[in-house]
């Protein structure tokens, strides 16, 4: 999936590296994620924080930038990193992070042994019914819109399905038949299933193959997420001070962890931005607790979803002229796939 051409975005500098650690609020020592252009093309932007300017103070956003992949696992992971205080978790469950938003079960806390499963039966089948039902819509056009006829609306039936948290923890008030929270965000999962078709669809081979060997999507999936993740930037704070690899962070820091830019990053994986679903470095991806409800649903609806799309659809492929864009900065991906069914 190619992006959109960048604008007003500072090309990389040569010989120029953070020098010292960076302490305390202080003048901006790098291109800004606000700065005109950055929502062409982030992907370049990236490049030039992680190479240049690893850590670095963003004035217009009022946050620090960790671009790194390493930082990035730092921030989200390590407990001298908390969610914000306007983060909708609930309390005493993790801070949101991409296609997860602080559901109590994803918490890594005392739960029933149970607690993280697979998605229940009956709501995978509503899944593979809605994304058949979906398909065969679509199968008789002579062009369609696989984001305002599919992916928008995937998300949505299954989220209808989606059983209630059944666990200890959940919030003051909450009606005991109330979804959890991570299931209700269904935009988020419609954006990445976007970005997943796309970079399916444009790799003739790789689709081939996924006719024959329906199990390779899982990987496609998480190599999507890796190099196309929906939410491309979270944000956390510094309870004390951090050192990371392009400085130090002070305590108290409102720190925005570039998930697109650590997804990138060649000292993690080989050639980067290439997407590549049987890479050997592939490692788990940046969106969730592998037992978050959100995450469990959207690899679900990206593997059914496929497959119906392919059973409906032997010979679909891109409308004439059409290749796919994503777009936006905070969250990204296609807003539209136009495909000939037959």
């Amino acid at each position: 999936m190619q992006a959109d051409a960048p604008e007003g975005i500072p090309a990389p500098g040569l010989g120029r590296r953070t020098a010292g650690p960076a302490r305390g609020p202080r003048r901006s020592t790098g291109p800004s994620l606000l700065a005109p252009g950055a929502a062409h093309d982030p992907y370049r932007l990236y490049r030039v924080l992680r190479e240049e300017h690893p850590l670095s103070y963003d004035v217009p956003l009022g946050a620090w930038l960790v671009s790194r992949y390493a930082d990035v696992a730092t921030a989200l992971t390590d407990p001298r990193f908390t969610g914000l205080p306007h983060d909708t978790a609930p309390r005493g469950a993790p801070a949101p992070l991409g296609l997860c938003h602080g559901s109590p079960r994803c918490a890594p806390r005392k739960q029933p042994a149970a607690a993280p499963g697979p998605v229940p039966r009956h709501t995978a089948a509503r899944i593979e019914r809605t994304a058949y039902v979906l398909a065969r819509r679509i199968a008789g056009r002579q062009e369609a819109d696989l984001v305002a006829e599919f992916c928008r609306w995937l998300p949505v039936g299954a989220a209808a399905g989606a059983v209630p948290d059944p666990y200890a923890g959940r919030p003051p008030g909450t009606p005991a038949g109330a979804a959890l929270p991570c299931t209700r965000y269904t935009a988020l999962r419609a954006t990445a299933l976007a970005s997943f078709l796309a970079n399916v669809l444009d790799a003739p081979d790789l689709l081939a193959a996924l006719r024959v060997e329906p199990a390779l999507a899982d990987r496609a999936w998480t190599e999507s997420l890796r190099r196309d993740p929906p939410v491309q930037v979270v944000l956390r704070r510094t309870v004390t001070e951090v050192a990371l690899s392009g400085g130090t962070l002070p305590a108290g820091a409102d720190v925005a962890c570039l998930i697109g830019s650590a997804g990138r990053d060649p000292q993690r994986f080989a050639a980067p931005d290439l997407f590549d679903p049987l890479r050997r470095d592939q490692g788990r991806s940046l969106t969730g607790p592998a037992s978050c409800p959100a995450v469990l649903l959207g690899r679900l609806e990206a593997g059914q979803g496929l497959r119906a799309l392919l059973d409906a659809m032997p010979r679909l492929r891109w409308a004439d002229g059409f290749r796919p864009a994503g777009t936006g900065l905070l969250t990204r991906g296609p807003r539209v796939l136009l495909v000939r069914p037959g």
